[in-house]
């Protein structure tokens, strides 16, 4: 058995429109919430293995904002340039990819492919907000094993919530 995090990076800042997409930082709200989802996966005692994010700066921030808030260090969160506008079949290849010594993964990305690999992953199509996590079980012995519809939708939060 395995659990895969499916997060849609915290809200970004659109004020400067010379910015290139990849560059965009976080927003205020954005600073707040991926911390605030951190706490609550922390009291679920939520710990991923391996946090995987997309290189885009809005990304690698929510990524090192819940990881630091998990407790969990640097060494951890892999950056990967593949996650950064990919597609579900995308983000459930990485996945299938994963070292199997992995129990717990999260990936961090972006929509619509986070969205679409929920429902590609599960049958469960849910539109992810921004800050969004997705919790899924995924019934294989091996990441390999990952294929469309080998998860289920255990839990889903947002900041809102």
């Amino acid at each position: 058995m395995k659990t895969l995090y499916l997060v849609r990076h915290a809200k970004s800042d659109w004020g400067d429109p010379m910015l290139d997409d990849h560059d965009r930082p976080l927003n205020d709200r954005g600073l707040r919430d991926a911390p605030a989802m951190g706490h609550r996966l922390a009291e679920r005692g939520v710990r991923p293995d391996r946090i995987v994010t997309s290189t885009a700066v809005r990304a690698k921030s929510t990524a090192r904002l819940l990881a630091r808030t998990l407790g969990i260090g640097d060494d951890h969160v892999v950056e990967e340039a593949k996650l950064y506008a990919a597609s579900e079949r995308s983000i459930l290849h990485l996945a299938s990819t994963l070292d199997d010594a992995v129990g717990i993964a999260m990936l961090v990305g972006h929509n619509p492919g986070m969205s679409d690999a929920v429902g590609e992953l599960t049958g469960e199509w849910v539109e992810l907000p921004t800050c969004a996590v997705v919790e899924c079980r995924v019934d294989v012995d091996a990441w390999c094993e990952l294929i469309e519809g080998s998860g289920e939708l255990v839990h889903l939060d947002t900041p809102k919530h």
